[in-house]
């Protein structure tokens, strides 16, 4: 069985590293406060000196940390990971941090023999304590194919995103689509409730209904946009503006800032004044892609299957 090394003892690491121990796997720790690694410790793992001296004893060393330039300094600086891994040996980083800097630290491990994944993962920290967190892998496929059980002894959602960075990127577009929705939630609440509805009634009706459900990422993006087919619709474009409308005018009623609201009001005048109207509300992806310069197409996702991750609704 392989050794692994695991730098970063804190909220996410300490638990994740706990489920590699459990797992059977013999353990080489190191994070700045000695203290952290305690548990570990009185579990049988070794306390290191350095990360290069982590990175020395094991096969496999996997770093979680708190953003991109601890991730530069430990991978590569003086006493880091890439000093010490030995020719054969994998480096995973666990942490968010920026895709360009996981590319460029790669090729340097790869001059010495080494293997790079990034593998950032969400779920917070009870999720690393439990065992269930999503894991989204970038790198040679053959080399995540090797190291996926250690991946599964703390993450029940373990999935390979492509190239190197390609988990990086996963993460950051998960988070930022979090935030953004988080912020639409938030807007949403205060106008229920500011114009005379109680927040857990309110609370209840939104996520019984297809929103709760998130049935437009599953379903409606697989159908629509993943196909680049945006006719006959499921809900037209003027139907959502109509709805969009009706809300920030409560909002202006109450008084209840909604800068995401009427943004998204000003989105769908721009599709309807395209002429889409009658296609699908998704049509404004279009509008998206274009100011990008990409396109979103999976032709190969099966809507129907898509739609079976739904969740159903709460009996309580």
């Amino acid at each position: 069985m392989e050794t692994v090394g695991f730098i970063g003892l804190g909220n996410m690491g300490g638990g994740m590293s706990a489920n590699i121990q459990r797992a059977g796997y013999p353990m080489v720790v190191y994070d700045l406060r000695e203290e952290a690694a305690k548990p570990l410790l009185e579990g049988g793992a070794s306390l290191a000196n350095s990360p290069a001296e982590v990175a020395s004893r094991c096969d496999i060393t996997l770093t979680s940390l708190p953003g991109p330039r601890e991730v530069e300094s430990v991978s590569t600086g003086p006493e880091g990971v890439l000093e010490g891994m030995k020719p054969g040996g994998i480096f995973i980083d666990l942490s968010t941090s920026r895709p360009t800097l996981i590319r460029q630290i790669e090729p340097r491990f790869r001059q010495k023999g080494c293997h790079v994944l990034d593998a950032p993962v969400s779920g917070g920290k009870s999720g690393a304590a439990s065992g269930n967190l999503a894991v989204m892998v970038g790198g040679d496929r053959e080399i995540f194919d090797r190291v996926k059980p250690i991946l599964d002894s703390f993450g029940d959602k373990v999935f390979y995103a492509g190239s190197i960075g390609a988990g990086s990127v996963a993460k950051l577009v998960h988070n930022m689509i979090g935030h953004g929705v988080r912020q639409a939630i938030a807007e949403g609440l205060t106008l229920g409730v500011k114009a005379g509805v109680e927040a857990e009634a309110l609370w209840e009706c939104i996520r019984r209904g297809s929103l709760g459900r998130m049935s437009g990422l599953h379903e409606g993006i697989a159908r629509t946009v993943f196909q680049g087919e945006f006719d006959p619709p499921s809900f037209a474009l003027e139907l959502s503006r109509k709805d969009i409308g009706l809300a920030t005018d409560l909002g202006r009623e109450f008084n209840v800032p909604m800068p995401v609201a009427n943004l998204v009001e000003q989105i769908a005048i721009q599709g309807i004044n395209r002429g889409w109207g009658g296609r699908d509300s998704s049509v404004t992806f279009l509008l998206q892609e274009e100011q990008a310069g990409v396109e979103v197409r999976a032709t190969g996702v099966d809507p129907v299957k898509a739609g079976r991750f739904i969740s159903t609704h709460p009996e309580v």
